[in-house]
């Protein structure tokens, strides 16, 4: 199944690329966020904001409420454990 995961900015990365460091539950990954950069701040403004990642896209911001409760729900049905052992490159227990 694909997901949308909340995850957090932690550091632009290339300004020009557009990319960023997401921290999604403790998995690292590196996104674009052009999807949620805005023509009159700058990227660094990124830093700390929640994000909902997807195919190594941020594709909207979120609020910190709605993060954790999404990760909330996603680790209640059983699907945050495969998505974050995909991130990782592994195969899911």
């Amino acid at each position: 199944m694909c997901l949308g995961i909340p995850g957090r900015i932690t550091a632009i990365l290339d300004e020009a690329g557009m990319t960023a460091e997401v921290d999604i539950s403790g998995v690292r990954r590196v996104v674009d966020v052009v999807c949620v950069a805005h023509a009159d701040e700058p990227l660094s403004d990124l830093v700390g904001r929640w994000v909902l990642v997807h195919v190594g896209f941020a594709m909207s911001r979120i609020d910190e409420a709605e993060a954790h409760e999404t990760l909330r729900l996603l680790g209640q049905i059983g699907e945050l454990d495969g998505e974050l052992a995909a991130m990782r490159g592994i195969e899911a227990a």
